[in-house]
């Protein structure tokens, strides 16, 4: 099971089919966007319950400085592996453990029309409440799957990926690696990277750091890449 707060994201994880066991609401605390969800949400509870709380019973069990009085209590999305097409875009993400940095590439992920995400590794839960928050809800835009490592290699050999290792010490910059067709990118953690198989790509890419800084947040740095794809399909 899973905690979803916030109507926008627990809107988009309806959209995505998952269908809530129980609605804790507090009318008071609705924001336009929530008093527009709600209704919906009401009709995909189905048989569920829905419960309303007082303010002060909702802040208890919000996990947000300024809740928008929705939260819901769901079944865990399953997502297949999916089999992509000719041109597909997947993001792996090897133990990441910031919550907020997973949500952001999982937004950008979405945002850049990326076909699935996979997330190896002890690392941040992907259906985790601040996950959800900081995709807002992209997580369910975008399949995402919690992989074994051997499974993930074997998934994105058998569908003729070309990974692409995003690493500090590639040689090449980012923009000049061939990033067409079926593309998975790879990307570790901050403090240390990607472990020596997942760097042993068919490619490995850098961002040029010019400054006194020698790294990027992952976030960032996982943008940057996920649009030079975008604009290299285009191109």
């Amino acid at each position: 099971m899973m905690l979803v707060e916030g109507a926008r994201e627990l809107s988009r994880a309806v959209a995505a089919g998952v269908r809530p066991h129980e609605l804790y609401l507090c009318p008071e605390l609705f924001s336009p966007e929530a008093q527009e969800l709600v209704p919906g949400l009401e009709t995909a509870l189905g048989g569920g319950r829905a419960t309303l709380l007082s303010r002060l019973a909702f802040e208890k069990v919000s996990g947000r400085e300024n809740p928008d009085g929705v939260l819901g209590v769901a079944p865990l999305p399953v997502p297949a592996l999916p089999d992509l097409g000719r041109r597909a875009l997947v993001v792996v993400l090897h133990g990441l453990e910031k919550p907020g940095n997973v949500g952001a590439i999982l937004r950008t992920a979405d945002a850049a029309g990326a076909d699935a995400a996979v997330v190896l590794g002890r690392g941040a839960d992907p259906y985790g409440p601040n996950v959800i928050r900081a995709s807002q809800g992209s997580v369910f835009a975008v399949p995402t799957l919690a992989l074994g490592e051997e499974e993930a290699l074997a998934w994105l050999a058998e569908q003729g990926f070309r990974t692409v290792a995003c690493t500090p010490d590639a040689r090449q910059d980012y923009w000049d690696a061939p990033l067409t067709g079926r593309v998975a990118l790879l990307l570790g953690t901050e403090h240390a990277g990607l472990p020596p198989e997942w760097r042993r790509a068919h490619e490995a890419v850098r961002v040029p750091m010019h400054g006194q800084a020698d790294s990027l947040n992952v976030a960032t740095a996982a943008a940057l890449v996920l649009y030079e794809c975008v604009r290299q399909s285009r191109a």
